[in-house]
């Protein structure tokens, strides 16, 4: 038997590349595993189970990761593609393309300080500073809001708090203003406001109501107390009233399961309720007519 010679080239880290790079290199190649990613592994290094084993992905992953790690005629090069292949067989020359990593290789260890200190990822770009003019209706109460806590520690919170606590949701143009003022991004400022759903972008009514569809109030009937909402507003869930005097909305828990089923609006809990007690609730917060006396 003749003594094998030569090499391989294996394009591709995933699972099969990973195996047939281990089976060449058992035969007595010398193995070049090529990926253009930062690390081997593929698509199922993304995934929890396979199917239809329903087996552990990693678990298939692991052992081949090690014992390809620990191969002496397993050489692996990542970030890289196949520019150009010339020759014949039994005798190729391979060209790769490989983009640069900026470190040295020997001497990572994969602690990820370098992530973290990165002064490309982490450069501030300047941004065009844009003078913000405010409505009349906002100017006032928006600037006051934001001069008043504008010097606390972390002060983006308590604005956005009070602002939607004056407007009942966050005016676009203050948090353009709120941008400017704090020389925080809008695009940071965008994430918070549309992550809590205490908050609000889009103008929303006096009074809102909130149904519970936690667990209890779930089952004890809330989907009917906001079928009956919906129907004596004519609106529907996210919805506000032409008068923007109600908007209806679904809440996961307000915390009140001994009173299941529950609504809540501002900081009245009404709880215990069926679908007749509706009525009288949004009646309750109806605008009452002033009696008018006139003297002839």
């Amino acid at each position: 038997m003749s003594e094998k010679v030569g090499a391989v080239a294996v394009l591709g880290g995933g699972i099969s590349g990973m195996q047939a790079a281990l089976d060449l290199a058992d035969s007595g190649l010398k193995v070049y595993l090529v990926d253009n990613k930062s690390a081997i592994g593929g698509v199922m290094a993304q995934l929890d189970k396979t199917f239809p084993t329903n087996d552990c992905a990693m678990c298939t992953m692991a052992p081949r990761l090690v014992e390809i790690g620990r191969h002496k005629d397993i050489e692996i090069i990542t970030l890289s593609d196949f520019e150009k292949i010339e020759g014949e067989a039994g005798n190729y020359k391979i060209i790769l393309n490989k983009k640069p990593r900026y470190i040295d290789e020997e001497k990572c260890s994969g602690c990820g300080t370098c992530i973290t200190n990165c002064p490309t990822r982490n450069i501030v770009q300047p941004r065009e500073k844009t003078n913000v003019e405010l409505e009349p209706q906002f100017k006032d109460q928006v600037t006051e809001i934001v001069q008043t806590n504008k010097d606390i520690k972390g002060p983006l919170m308590t604005i956005l708090q009070q602002i939607n606590s004056t407007y009942n949701y966050l005016p676009e143009n203050a948090l353009n203003y709120v941008s400017q003022e704090l020389d925080i991004p809008l695009s940071r400022i965008f994430k918070i406001a549309t992550f809590y759903s205490s908050f609000s972008i889009v103008p929303r009514g006096k009074h809102i109501l909130n149904v519970c569809m936690g667990t209890a109030c779930y089952v004890k009937g809330g989907e009917r107390l906001m079928d009956r909402i919906s129907e004596v507003l004519d609106i529907k869930v996210n919805e506000t009233t032409p008068d923007m005097l109600f908007t209806l909305q679904s809440v996961r828990c307000i915390g009140c399961c001994g009173l299941a089923p529950a609504i809540m609006t501002g900081d009245t809990v009404f709880g215990k309720l069926s679908t007749k007690d509706i009525p009288g609730i949004i009646e309750k917060y109806q605008p009452k007519e002033q009696d008018v006396t006139t003297n002839s």
